[in-house]
């Protein structure tokens, strides 16, 4: 496994196996009971519309068999009036729920979404050095859409349909329990095609949404590598790849459609089915004097009543199945394990003094394969330990387990004494100040990317550690000086630029250990020199770890830790190391060789 800091790309997007269901739906209850007066009176609403929906056949029938056939027109028009009220109630009171319906699903998905960016901010550092980028914004924007979707539409139309059904069912036993029998005919017919249908409904819904990830992955990814796709001419091989991605998510989406698009024809045609058998029987009924043609108008509506919420279960499956994809997507990273919680004795670390010691420390990302061997070494109080070896040799890895980004396998790290695992995660951070090789900045103010260091510095302090830094002569030509706004990731500015931008965070902060993680290999030679200087002020009275692969940086260290496959094999000061002529004397010269060589070149 890489590094982490170092860059880790994993593209492979394995199919989840099916899920609970029922659990999803429980846990989606949850938040939705936080409105449970709402939901009542959203179930009221959707009662009292059910029941004119089923008042409005039966005054038609009425109508029909009381007023139209004995051409009593008065009594015709006062009916038609209390028709046009009950309309329009049903109109109001469908609105009145929808609008209810829909505050409730948009609070809901709020809080959804809040507790999964707030679960994001609690999950280690591996979780986000193993799991594509693009897959997780995916939960939190497509996957939770799908949520909002079913929940302001899905809900009210099913205890519509439910209401519906069940109210229809009554009367049409009371008009004529005959002809009722006679329109159930379809029901099983309509209840098994579903139920084959559904089967491959939800598997390929879900394998949609992971399908849909893998792509928002690849794009996330490319346009964050433009620059590498440009320089090395990959365009075609990019859009390749990209259209074999889409392909893969057409071809799903096509098989999710298709079965989903089914229910809806074949409905109708079991519905049409139903009107005849209806229409012949009552007409034979009709003729027979059993029944009058106001009940078989009236039964040809509710038949069409009773058929419309099978329907929209029907319909409803689609975005129900979608739902609860997204929902167990969504509650996959909520289920992630954080990291462990601190020990109820866990102390707060404050007046660092800065002395850190590793004692027989070992680790590895994955079990069996060791990253680090029995590391052990003494960092003083002020003193400035530089660590090198060659790529991978797990120099990143001591400042990952020194910031608790990972927890060792066995061994201990102290600091001032006390054993990190003893000490408050939030403490020991704020302890310590990083500059990575890789920087980071907010799509905010250079101010504002400085002052994330410390919150509550003010603008002068802000000012002086960008000049310790060396940025204020660049910051001061832009166009709004410290007021500038950055593109994403500080993309409108250049890698050194950013580079310290980083150093001016890390030095506003003022930890009392501070780890320099490359921190010049993005700057120039002069700026290099300048930052330096500025390092040395900073480095004096803490304690400092930089890990430099140009090994004319760290010439000044109090003690240089050589590190190879994971162990520490040489240590000592820079003319100690160099005396010794062993892996860093071989080291420094080659480098020493490679720049003489190119000088020479030129």
């Amino acid at each position: 496994m890489p590094e982490p800091g170092r860059g880790h790309h994993n593209r492979v997007y394995t199919v989840v196996k099916p899920r609970d269901t029922k659990n999803t739906l429980k846990r989606l209850w949850h938040y939705l009971s936080e409105h449970k007066i709402r939901l009542f009176t959203v179930l009221i609403l959707v009662a009292a519309t059910s029941a004119l929906t089923l008042v409005g056949p039966y005054l038609i029938g009425k109508a029909i068999d009381d007023y139209i056939t004995p051409h009593d027109l008065t009594g015709l028009f006062h009916l038609l009036l209390v028709m046009a009220v009950v309309y329009a109630l049903t109109s109001l009171f469908t609105w009145l729920q929808s609008y209810t319906m829909i505050n409730i699903s948009q609070t809901t998905v709020r809080n959804l979404r809040k507790d999964a960016f707030d679960k994001l901010q609690v999950l280690p550092v591996g979780f986000f050095d193993t799991k594509p980028h693009g897959d997780v914004i995916s939960r939190l924007t497509n996957d939770i859409d799908l949520i909002n979707n079913a929940l302001s539409t899905s809900l009210t139309q099913i205890f519509s349909s439910i209401i519906t059904l069940l109210g229809t069912i009554s009367l049409m036993l009371w008009l004529s329990p005959l002809l009722t029998l006679v329109s159930m005919v379809t029901v099983p017919i309509m209840f098994i095609t579903t139920s084959i249908i559904t089967k491959h409904t939800r598997r390929y819904f879900s394998e949609q949404q992971k399908a849909l990830g893998t792509l928002d992955g690849f794009i996330e990814e490319n346009i964050s590598g433009q620059k590498v796709v440009k320089a090395f001419v990959r365009e075609t091989e990019e859009i390749e790849r990209f259209e074999n991605t889409n392909a893969e998510l057409k071809n799903i989406g096509i098989k999710a459609q298709i079965y989903s698009g089914i229910i809806g024809p074949l409905m109708n045609v079991l519905n049409n089915m139903g009107f005849a058998i209806v229409a012949g029987v009552g007409g034979w009924l009709a003729v027979q004097h059993i029944i009058t043609v106001g009940t078989i108008a009236v039964f040809i509506n509710y038949t069409r009543q009773f058929t419309r919420p099978l329907n929209e279960l029907a319909n409803q499956i689609n975005t129900i199945q979608s739902a609860i994809a997204g929902a167990e997507r969504l509650f996959e990273i909520m289920d992630e394990m954080t990291d462990p919680a601190d020990n109820l004795d866990a102390i707060e670390l404050t007046d660092v003094k800065g002395d850190v010691e590793f004692q027989n420390v070992s680790f590895s990302y994955k079990p069996g394969e060791p990253i680090l061997k029995n590391i052990s070494f003494h960092a003083y109080s002020g003193q400035t330990i530089a660590l090198v070896g060659p790529t991978g040799a797990g120099k990143t890895t001591i400042v990952n387990l020194l910031m608790r980004f990972y927890d060792i396998d066995s061994g201990n790290i102290f600091i001032d004494g006390y054993d990190i695992k003893q000490i408050t995660r939030s403490s020991l951070r704020s302890s310590l100040g990083i500059v990575l090789q890789d920087t980071y900045l907010f799509s905010e103010s250079i101010m504002d990317n400085i002052r994330y260091g410390r919150l509550d510095a003010s603008d002068d302090e802000v000012k002086a550690a960008a000049r310790l830094a060396n940025a204020e002569q660049f910051i001061l030509s832009l166009p709004d000086g410290y007021d500038t706004v950055l593109s994403e990731d500080g993309g409108d500015l250049s890698q050194g630029q950013r580079q310290l931008l980083a150093i001016a965070r890390a030095i506003l902060a003022d930890p009392a250990i501070l780890i320099l993680d490359e921190a010049t290999s993005n700057v120039d030679t002069r700026t290099e020199q300048h930052i330096q200087e500025a390092m040395l002020k900073l480095m004096e009275g803490r304690t400092s770890f930089v890990i430099a692969h140009r090994l004319s940086t760290i010439r000044k260290a109090d003690v240089i830790l050589v590190i190879n496959d994971g162990q520490i094999i040489e240590r000592g000061n820079h003319a100690h190391l160099l005396k010794q002529r062993g892996f860093y004397h071989n080291l420094y010269m080659s480098q020493f060789t490679n720049i003489r060589n190119l000088t020479n070149a030129i």
